[in-house]
C-alpha cells in the first residue's frame, strides 16, 4: 500500500499521532539527497562525525550503508524550543466538513495535522514543543516541554480543537498574540497557523503583536493557511449561490462569474501585501494552501530549525 493509500484508509483523526507519523514518513521518503532518504543529517538523530571526536557513538550500521561516518545524537544535545499557535476562528473551519478525513481537509484539519507532524519531527530530535490556541478568547496554553506525556496532551488538545467547532467565532488575533508573547519566556521558534482574513486596521495590530514576539528574540514563521481553489481562485460554478461569512453570519446571494475577476485580483493583491509586510518585519511567510499537501510546512520547519540552531 503506498503512502497516500495508507492515509486514505484512515477515516478521521482518531489517531492523530499515527497520521502525523505517516505524513512525516511520506515527506522523508520523497526526499533524495541524504542517507536518510533526503532527511538531512543536521535534522536527523545523527550528525556528521568530525576527525578527533570520540568514536563511542559512531553509527556503524549507517556507515555500512553509506560509507560515511555519523554519530548518534542524544537528548542532552538538544537546544531547540518551538511554540505552535493555532487560530481557532470559525473561518479556519472552512469548508465545513461532515467527516474529518485527509481526502479533503478544511483549513483547521490541515493546520491540526501539520502541527502534529511538526511535533512528530521534534520528537525525533528530542526538542521541546508548546502550544497555544485562541478563538474569541484565549483558549489554551501549554509551555514547551519534550516528554512523550506532554506531547500526547498536546495531540489530544489539537483533536478537541478540530472537533469542538463553535459557530460564528471571531478573533482578536492581535490581543491573543500579545498574551502569548508575554507567556513565552525563552527564545523559541514560533509557528502561527492562521488564514489572516482581517481588515487593514486589524492587520496593523496583528503585525504590532508579531513585532512583540520578534522584540522578545523569537523567530516567527507565519503559515498562511487558506483554500487556494476556493478562497484564492474562486473556483465555483456559475449557479446562483449564497456566500456566508462564517464569523458573522452575514451573507450575499450572487452568481460567481459576476465577481470572480475582481475577487481574484483583490485577494491576490492582499496576499502579496501580506507577504511583503512579513518581509519588512523579518517574519518568514509560508503559503499553506490546504490543497498542496504538507511538504511546504515540513520543509519550512527544517529550514528554520537549521537557521535557529
Amino acid at each position: 500500500m503506498d503512502f497516500q493509500a495508507q492515509l486514505n484508509s484512515i477515516s478521521g483523526f482518531n489517531n492523530l499521532e499515527l497520521l502525523a507519523g505517516q505524513v512525516v514518513e511520506g515527506f522523508i521518503s520523497g526526499m533524495h539527497k541524504s542517507p536518510f532518504h533526503g532527511f538531512s543529517a543536521e535534522f536527523a538523530e545523527h550528525k556528521v562525525y568530525n576527525k578527533g571526536e570520540g568514536t563511542k557513538h559512531i553509527d556503524w550500521k549507517l556507515y555500512a550503508r553509506t560509507d560515511k561516518l555519523y554519530t548518534k545524537r542524544y537528548e542532552e544535545e538538544t537546544n531547540l524550543r518551538c511554540h505552535v499557535i493555532l487560530d481557532n476562528s470559525s473561518s479556519m473551519h472552512y469548508p465545513k466538513l461532515k467527516e474529518v478525513n485527509l481526502n479533503a481537509p478544511n483549513k483547521m484539519a490541515f493546520a491540526v495535522l501539520a502541527s502534529a507532524a511538526i511535533m512528530h519531527l521534534m520528537k525525533k530530535q528530542r526538542d521541546a514543543v508548546g502550544l497555544s490556541i485562541y478563538g474569541e478568547e484565549f483558549e489554551y496554553y501549554a509551555p514547551e516541554k519534550g516528554s512523550d506525556r506532554h506531547r500526547h496532551m498536546l495531540l489530544d488538545q489539537l483533536n478537541k480543537t478540530l472537533t469542538d467547532q463553535q459557530e460564528q467565532v471571531q478573533t482578536e488575533t492581535y490581543a491573543n498574540l500579545h498574551l502569548i508573547a508575554e507567556k513565552l519566556k525563552r527564545r523559541s521558534l514560533v509557528f502561527l497557523f492562521s488564514d489572516l482574513f482581517q481588515n487593514e486596521i486589524e492587520q496593523n495590530r496583528i503585525f504590532e503583536a508579531l513585532q512583540h514576539l520578534k522584540y522578545n528574540k523569537h523567530e516567527v514563521i507565519l503559515f498562511h493557511t487558506y483554500d487556494g481553489d476556493k478562497e484564492l481562485n474562486f473556483d465555483f460554478d456559475n449557479a446562483p449561490k449564497r456566500f456566508v461569512d462564517m464569523e458573522t453570519g452575514n451573507f450575499i446571494n450572487i452568481y460567481a462569474d459576476t465577481v470572480k475577476t475582481n475577487y481574484k485580483r483583490a485577494v491576490s493583491d492582499y496576499f502579496e501585501a501580506l507577504k511583503l509586510r512579513c518581509a519588512q518585519y523579518n517574519i518568514t511567510y509560508v503559503p499553506a494552501d490546504i490543497n498542496r499537501g504538507f511538504a511546504p510546512i515540513l520543509t519550512a520547519f527544517l529550514v528554520e530549525r537549521r537557521k535557529f540552531l
